[in-house]
């Protein structure tokens, strides 16, 4: 019964590292580019909105999958370490 849970722990782990490298690769970079150098200060319309963008949504899902990360390699360690 334990290697039974241990196996499917460690499937879902390899799923959630998966997909959060995928994730993070989709993101785009933070850095302003040449708007820096004309002193853009980013209070454009689509700077303000960017949460409800699908940049948003992979950064909330980046969160998501970094925290069940978190938790299933404690659950790894503490359990079946």
């Amino acid at each position: 019964m334990l290697t039974a849970l241990k196996v499917i722990v460690t499937v879902l782990y390899v799923l959630v590292c998966v997909a959060l490298v995928v994730i993070v690769l989709l993101q785009e970079g933070k850095s302003d580019g040449l708007g820096a150098l004309n002193g853009s200060s980013g209070s454009s319309y689509w700077e303000k909105n960017k949460s409800r963008s699908a940049e948003g949504a992979i950064s909330k899902l980046t969160k998501i999958l970094a925290a069940v990360f978190i938790v299933l390699s404690v659950v790894l360690t503490v359990a079946f370490g």
